[in-house]
């Protein structure tokens, strides 16, 4: 009977689609593993391919290439520990299902199935995948460990089953991306699941930035009776070794690596700079550009560039116009000097004339309004696009929560770029991300340390500066109304007349409400940004473009 058993966590960050690169990696960690001298080492859920691979995994050609990469993986694998790793198969139902393998002896010894398939927020398995019979534990080394899938962890049926079959411990990994406070959500669903099987039990996450999710890691391991004796980092890759011994009450963990994770605005900052330094690095750009314009929202987006990339690898640009205060034009200046990238000047005045002169014959006998400022921000989109076509600059769009939600943008202007990093960040929540980042600075911030963004540009009005002293507020509710308001529609997904109880004026509150439903074609082809929250603009929230209903609520 085998009293000790040493299991490997490779907390790790794949790539989708890169086959080759994540089993290399997969294999680096099985290395790591033997030398520490462990029984299995694990890896998350759909490692293999990358998570989420979406209809990449409906492909059968993309299928077979995983597979041959895990029979490969196994072969390379036979003399050590046990490997186990995610990734797609095709059963003997021959339909496509989410698995976990596990490599042994050279060769695939078992494959689970994932049961209970999310169809929710940003998750679409039930369209992808098919479900299979509740499955035991697989066998290691004589520890029969139960593998329940991610989502399969969240409900007692399948632990019940596995506990039944005689499961000894749970290992469930995962591909389970951040949204704010979601350990906590976690870690009671897997307590819950502790205390009903009362078997040691693993959850091991993935690491890293997929289009508009990042998967935060942070794995832990419990023991009975509810102690947790494990707790990896957010964020970072790690191979952690977790030591299990066979008590007098069955099966423990002992005490392993153990790392205190930071507050919720340290973690959706972090979140901003990992989406974006994957996203970069996972597309082949490695420099970026934006449009400084001396606002709160393009200051934050270019500190979050550098503290992702590095001052070298980020060009800011200020593109004034008459209407551009010298406020502005001071504190966009002062902005790139502290973070210490580039700052470019490209004044639009001359380009603005030339177009308002070639459209003159055609505006005779109009009055200007909202479509002259509207030129102004296309001519910045055309510039920055320009710039970014000919030195290889992906340029970063600036839009916040509240501007993206209502509308609050011009596309193919300021919305023209390739990636958002605050898109899912209320107004608010910015003020206060540039307060927190003038007093923090972290190891993993590639910025420099101090205050990077004047309390000016902190403190002024907000204004888009495309009409003579024009402000936000002209057109919209003060943001810490609108920012209400908003998190009720859309992050609640309540009514008018839940706005109405909250204490907000029904005027206000049907404002926006028509702003929210007629800007979703603009959203459509907005560019993709970290996901902060469970109701983030695209695969959260998914709403016809074409609408005429309104809450009369």
């Amino acid at each position: 009977m085998v009293d000790r058993f040493r299991i490997t966590l490779a907390q790790l960050n794949p790539t989708v689609g890169d086959l080759k690169g994540n089993a290399a990696k997969a294999r680096a960690a099985w290395e790591q593993g033997k030398a520490a001298g462990a029984d299995l080492v694990a890896l998350p859920e759909m490692f293999i391919t990358g998570y989420q691979a979406q209809d990449l995994v409906v492909k059968p050609a993309f299928v077979a290439a995983a597979k041959a990469e895990i029979d490969a993986l196994a072969k390379a694998c036979a003399d050590g520990p046990a490997l186990c790793i995610g990734g797609p198969c095709v059963g003997e139902d021959l339909k496509l299902h989410n698995s976990y393998f596990t490599l042994q002896d050279g060769k695939v010894a078992a494959v689970v199935h994932k049961y209970f398939l999310p169809n929710f927020n940003v998750f679409d398995e039930v369209r992808l995948f098919s479900r299979d019979m509740m499955q035991g534990p697989v066998a290691v080394n004589g520890v029969r460990i139960g593998m329940p899938i991610c989502e399969d962890a969240w409900y007692p049926d399948v632990i019940e089953a596995l506990e039944e079959s005689g499961a000894e411990f749970i290992l469930v990994p995962n591909g389970s991306p951040y949204f704010r406070d979601k350990f906590e959500t976690r870690l009671n669903h897997m307590i819950s699941r502790l205390v009903e099987a009362r078997l040691p039990l693993i959850y091991l996450n993935m690491v890293g930035g997929q289009d508009d999710q990042v998967f935060d890691g942070g794995s832990f391991v419990l023991t009975p009776p509810s102690e947790m004796v494990v707790q990896l980092p957010v964020f970072d890759e790690v191979v952690s070794h977790v030591d299990l011994y066979r008590s007098e009450t069955g099966w423990r963990a002992a005490k392993g690596d153990f790392d205190l994770h930071p507050d919720a605005m340290e973690q959706d900052y972090r979140v901003m700079v990992t989406a974006l330094r994957d996203y970069l690095a996972k597309t082949g750009f490695s420099k970026v550009l934006l449009g400084l314009s001396g606002g709160i929202d393009s200051a934050i987006v270019a500190t979050i560039a550098v503290d992702a990339l590095g001052a070298e690898n980020v060009r800011c640009v200020m593109l004034p116009s008459e209407y551009t205060s010298q406020e502005s034009l001071e504190d966009a200046k002062a902005v790139a000097e502290a973070l210490g990238c580039r700052y470019d000047f490209v004044p639009i005045a001359d380009t603005r004339a030339a177009v308002t002169q070639t459209l003159a014959p055609l505006f005779e006998g109009t009055d200007e309004g909202l479509t002259e400022e509207n030129i102004q921000s296309r001519i910045r989109g055309l510039l920055l696009m320009a710039l970014s076509n000919k030195f290889g600059e992906m340029l970063l769009t600036t839009g916040n929560k509240s501007e993206v939600a209502v509308g609050y943008a011009t596309i193919y202007g300021d919305m023209a770029g390739g990636y958002n990093p605050i898109k899912d960040m209320y107004k608010t929540a910015v003020f206060e991300a540039c307060r927190w980042r003038n007093e923090t600075h972290r190891d993993w911030m590639m910025g420099p340390a101090g205050e990077v963004i004047p309390d000016r540009i902190i403190t002024k009005p907000p204004s888009a500066e495309l009409r003579e002293d024009q402000k936000d507020s002209d057109s919209l509710p003060d943001y810490p109304v609108l920012d209400g308001i908003l998190e009720i529609l859309v992050d609640e997904d309540g009514s008018i007349a839940d706005c109405v109880a909250a204490g907000y004026d029904r005027a206000d509150a049907k404002k926006v409400e028509h702003l929210l439903y007629i800007s979703e074609y603009k959203r459509f082809q907005s560019a993709p940004g970290a996901r902060l929250s469970k109701r983030a603009f695209w695969l959260d929230r998914r709403y016809p473009i074409v609408n005429r209903w309104r809450d009369e609520s």
